[in-house]
């Protein structure tokens, strides 16, 4: 028989849990909790390291080492209560910020994780507008916007996550406003703060529903997600138009969802607002091309973000997690940065009023 492989923190999710030794102890430490493997499902790529980062301290470092130590040490679980359960809860709680829960059988060959590959210099001289650039997608596209020498206007509600985002990018050319998108007065700061001229635009921000169906809804949900969703990124397209036009250029991405595409995604008020985000797409995309004005709407499919899906609604919990069955793997932020950057930058120079499923395959199931 042959002697099993040592785990380290750079293995997958998915190889600890396949794993004679690594397995049983995945495994029981999520008993304990009261979750099952299936949470991990949506990270099952991801090294289990990268579990610190994305449960935002609540899996620490201290929490890997000594699971790598009882791996190593072949202490695999005899019924008794092993310790470190709680650690098993944050390890879960990293996988409650995809927006996935899925079954799906993995791939027989594990895939290599995709690595990020910067374009020196493609958003030189460009001052883009970034809105939820304090985390998730929003900022992993402000990131690769100023690692690609770019001037980042970045906007999030939160001080102390844009505090943090700048701090990362020593050197870099970003400026950071605290601002609601929805509020008309702080649309005009960010426009002044952008100055004479705005290349880009990444609608980014954005909130989940409670995945209530029609019959469940209140106001309230639907106000709030609309007014973000949807009026908060007419307003900032509307501000920044004026300026492209005067330049004669100007790139804006709008994202949509998923949920745009399909109606199984979400609850309504959350489907409806991004399906107007596609109706925004497209509308100033035919009145604008021929002024040298593109937009486009990335639609993405399960990612790692710190918007955290609710279930206010037994059957619409129901229902979704059903849809869910075919989920694919969750993305991380970075890969969503990806396809969101080509589209604003001059690579998406032919592209014009699309939107780009960046989703893993989701919507061609």
């Amino acid at each position: 028989m042959s002697t099993p492989k040592t785990l380290t923190g750079d293995d997958s999710i998915k190889t600890w849990l396949e794993h004679p030794v690594g397995g049983p102890i995945i495994r029981d430490l999520l008993a304990q909790s009261g979750q099952d493997p299936d949470v991990l499902k949506p990270v099952s790529r991801l090294a289990i390291k990268r579990l610190v980062k994305l449960s935002k301290g609540r899996f620490s470092q201290q929490m890997v080492d000594d699971l790598v130590a009882r791996a190593a040490a072949g202490d695999v679980p005899s019924g008794a209560t092993a310790p470190g359960a709680a650690g098993a809860a944050d390890a879960a709680s990293a996988a409650d910020a995809a927006d996935a829960d899925a079954d799906a059988s993995a791939p027989a060959v594990e895939r290599p994780e995709w690595v990020e590959r910067i374009d020196q210099g493609r958003f030189t001289g460009k001052t883009v507008i970034v809105t939820g650039a304090g985390s998730g997608i929003g900022r992993a596209t402000a990131s690769r916007i100023a690692r690609e020498g770019g001037r980042v206007v970045a906007v999030d509600v939160s001080q102390e996550r844009l505090d943090e985002f700048a701090g990362e990018h020593a050197g870099a050319d970003i400026v950071t406003l605290v601002a609601d998108i929805t509020d008309d007065a702080k649309v005009a700061e960010i426009v002044a703060a952008a100055g004479d001229r705005v290349d880009g635009l990444a609608n980014i921000a954005g909130i989940m529903d409670d995945m209530t169906p029609i019959g469940e809804l209140t106001d309230a949900v639907w106000k709030r997600v609309f007014s973000v969703n949807v009026d908060g990124t007419m307003k900032l397209m509307r501000a920044v138009v004026p300026t492209m036009l005067a330049q004669g250029y100007g790139s804006i991405v709008n994202t949509a969802s998923e949920a745009a595409l399909r109606g199984s995604a979400a609850g309504v008020a959350y489907t409806a607002s991004k399906h107007a985000v596609v109706g925004l797409t497209k509308s100033t995309a035919f009145m604008y091309g021929p002024s040298g004005l593109r937009v486009n709407a990335v639609a993405p499919g399960p990612t790692i973000t710190n918007i955290e899906a609710t279930f206010a609604s037994p059957l619409g919990a129901q229902r979704v997690r059903e849809a869910m069955a075919i989920l694919p793997d969750a993305a991380e932020a970075d890969a969503l940065a990806a396809s969101i950057t080509f589209l604003l930058s001059d690579d998406g120079v032919n592209v014009n009023g699309v939107v780009l499923a960046s989703d893993g395959g989701w919507s061609a199931t």
